[in-house]
């Protein structure tokens, strides 16, 4: 039988472990193909655990560090994954300029067709990436959204025949996963243990912060299952995450687990409708046609 198959496209590697890694391995378990893609190897970036064990491999050769972490992380989600190929271009400069020949410095209708190559190989019925800001405002990340949109465009187009056969990816989603409910209901969870008030004072801040940026939901993802499977394949990524960051791994997981065990995202584009207006869906495959089902 056809298995649905999901792509997610992020912009370096330990992304895909902090931005949805439970729903990545939920829907494998329950026999879906999962790909993530990284568009960059992470190279600009710096050692953000001062108490990386690989610290030696670090300083040596830091692209291949996030390389053998992103293979870990891929082992442990049990997912496909797929480098596209390009260099990270850190921050940009006071100026505004990036590093020429990164991939937020290479022309968009250059850098997009490796993805339409993929999109057209794996043909995903459904595709996950960043909103318009990027989830933040890293260059690589808003440049990870624009490829996204226009490949859902031109794979699907009868153009570049050279890239493969057409493929209509039939639902594309906005990461979603950093939302204020998600925070506001764990910060109600922990102000009901009084030996956690550290970490509801914690929240607090993180709730004010999430607060100032209004995000739409359609798709709430159940992956309560899968929480510590999602802390280890973002322990995997060493060079970028102390085991005991407080953020990641700072509040237990069957508090978590009670409050909002979820992950959730936003429908944009659909070949394939939409859900009822005020209604989440709670499956990224919903209304999904596979092949030899059409007309049915």
């Amino acid at each position: 039988m056809t298995q649905h198959r999901l792509l997610a496209v992020h912009a370096h590697p330990d992304d895909e472990s902090s931005k949805g890694a439970g729903t990545y391995a939920m829907y494998e378990a329950r026999g879906a193909e999962v790909m993530v893609v990284s568009c960059t190897g992470g190279e600009a970036g710096d050692v953000l655990n001062t108490g990386l064990h690989a610290r030696a491999h670090a300083e040596r050769d830091l692209t291949g560090l996030r390389r053998v972490e992103m293979a870990e992380a891929q082992r442990i989600l049990e997912i496909e994954h797929r480098w596209l190929g390009y260099r990270d271009s850190g921050m940009a400069r006071e100026d505004g300029s990036l590093e020429p020949g990164t991939f937020a410095a290479i022309p968009i209708a250059t850098s997009v067709r490796p993805l339409i190559r993929l999109i057209r190989e794996f043909r995903p019925h459904v595709l996950v990436t960043y909103d318009e800001r990027g989830g933040y405002p890293h260059p690589d990340h808003i440049r990870t959204h624009e490829i996204s949109m226009l490949a859902w465009d031109e794979a699907a187009a009868d153009r570049h025949p050279e890239l493969g056969a057409p493929w209509s990816v039939q639902k594309l989603y906005y990461d979603r996963t950093m939302n204020d409910e998600r925070f506001r209901s764990l910060l109600s969870e922990l102000k009901l243990h009084p030996d956690k008030k550290h970490l509801a004072d914690r929240m607090e801040a993180v709730v004010e912060r999430i607060l100032q940026r209004a995000q739409r939901r359609t798709t709430r993802i159940a992956v309560g299952d899968y929480l510590l499977r999602r802390d280890d394949a973002l322990r995997a990524h060493a060079s970028q995450v102390a085991p005991d960051h407080e953020f990641f791994f700072g509040y237990p997981r069957d508090i978590e687990a009670t409050a909002y065990p979820f992950e959730d995202y936003e429908l944009v584009r659909s070949r394939v409708g939409e859900p009822a207006d005020g209604e989440f869906e709670a499956d990224l495959f919903e209304r999904v046609v596979l092949e030899g089902e059409e007309g049915r």
